[in-house]
């Protein structure tokens, strides 16, 4: 009772302030305002009451700052506007108020139809938007409650870098924001279209791959998060290995190998904000530092490792980026781990990293081998990738094997 009438008489207060707090309609050019401190939810429910009339106060622009949100994954501040690229990118905050509609931009890409961005919006834990970035400018009121509400709201770049950034303009709000606090447990996901959510959404031998049907959020990496109630960050782009992208050839394909990109804020065709490019924007290691680094790579790269020397070829440049991660990350726990859409690499992958500890002495690295999908069980989405229910089950390994990992060292 006691902690429901402090709710309400923060979020009372904060209507007051806000009667003060106008600024002229201007989204592109929204004034930045100093966040107001609000507690952020415990673990049960809380369901203030509210005096019957509340004064009536103009709504207010808050710009993308991380005075105002809490940012998700790799993003990119610029103008005014933060941009999204990698999938599960966005950001999240604390709302009190009645009213918040959120303003999006899109890159150059927004009519060209496969490849627009994907966006969620989800308001408490459940989906309130979810919508493609055809237009050059979107703006979406994902709250409209009429009464007095306190939520959480997350914006989340559903699809992929490789095919359209988004921006994040502003939130005009009736009420407030305020950033959400930082959770105990941080982890970074690289990896390629599984990772990613790659047709997820979509039938198999019916769909072609969109990104109407990407959703990263129905992915092992996401759901594993979310298990374990962690911040995270995901580095993922489809058709991307180790020493070679996907091939049907078996042609090695030198160009769509996922290192180089580590180190940016993504890969993409798409420019944005007019002038930016993502390959040129090195990406701030200080900004999110992981507890748990997963590295699941290779699945492309068996499409081109049909032999000895191949699969060697593999194991070098698996210890390679292994140094680069492991520089990047000097305290991370980095968990190798592949099998979702086949095992015939699992032996060389579980080779490098073994070569790479006896070389450089590092012992905070171990492997985690996923269980190949069972298609005529859990069924298969766009061209042969994992199904949600497939999806679900890693996660659940993957989060119960890192449990185990953070508890032995507890």
């Amino acid at each position: 009772m006691k902690k429901g009438l402090f709710l309400m008489g923060m979020l009372l207060g904060l209507m007051l302030f806000c009667c003060g707090c106008t600024t002229n309609r201007n989204p592109g050019r929204p004034v930045p305002l100093t966040p107001i401190p609000i507690p952020t939810k415990g673990p049960e429910t809380v369901t203030p009451t509210f005096a019957p009339y509340v004064p009536n106060y103009d709504p207010v622009d808050y710009l993308m700052t991380e005075d105002n949100v809490k940012t998700i994954g790799r993003t990119y501040y610029d103008r005014d506007v933060r941009w999204c690229g990698y999938s599960g990118s966005g950001v999240e905050f604390f709302f009190a108020g009645r009213e918040c509609t959120i303003h999006f931009k899109s890159d150059d890409r927004y009519d060209n139809p496969g490849h627009e961005a994907r966006v969620a919006v989800f308001v408490d834990g459940e989906r309130a938007a979810d919508f493609l970035m055809d237009a050059p400018e979107k703006s979406v009121k994902v709250i409209d409650s009429g009464t007095d509400t306190i939520a959480t709201v997350r914006v989340v770049k559903l699809s992929e870098v490789s095919d359209s950034f988004v921006g994040l303009d502003c939130v005009t709000v009736v009420g407030a924001i305020s950033p959400l606090s930082s959770l105990p447990t941080r982890i970074e996901f690289v990896g390629d279209s599984i990772t990613c959510g790659y047709g997820v959404d979509g039938e198999f031998e019916k769909d072609v791959y969109a990104t109407s049907n990407e959703d990263c959020t129905k992915a092992y990496a996401y759901k594993t998060a979310q298990r374990l109630n962690a911040d995270y960050s995901l580095v993922s782009i489809s058709g991307f290995g180790i020493v070679s992208g996907y091939t049907a050839t078996g042609e090695k394909q030198a160009d769509k190998i996922l290192p180089p990109y580590y180190l940016t804020i993504g890969k993409s065709d798409a420019t944005f904000g007019s002038d930016l490019n993502a390959e040129e924007i090195t990406w701030d290691f200080d900004s999110f530092r992981p507890d748990i680094v997963v590295i699941n790579l290779g699945t492309n790269d068996q499409s081109y490792c049909k032999d000895e020397a191949k699969r060697r070829e593999y194991i070098d440049g698996y210890k390679e980026f292994l140094k680069t991660v492991r520089e990047k990350n000097p305290d991370a726990k980095i968990i190798c781990t592949l099998g979702i859409m086949g095992t015939d690499l699992c032996p060389s992958m579980e080779t490098a990293v073994r070569e790479y500890k006896e070389q450089s002495g590092d012992e905070n690295i171990t492997t985690f081998l996923f269980e190949e999908q069972d298609q005529a069980k859990d069924g298969v989405a766009v061209d042969w990738h994992p199904s949600e229910a497939t999806h679900e089950k890693a996660a659940k390994k993957l989060a119960d094997f890192i449990t185990e990992l953070l508890r032995e060292e507890w």
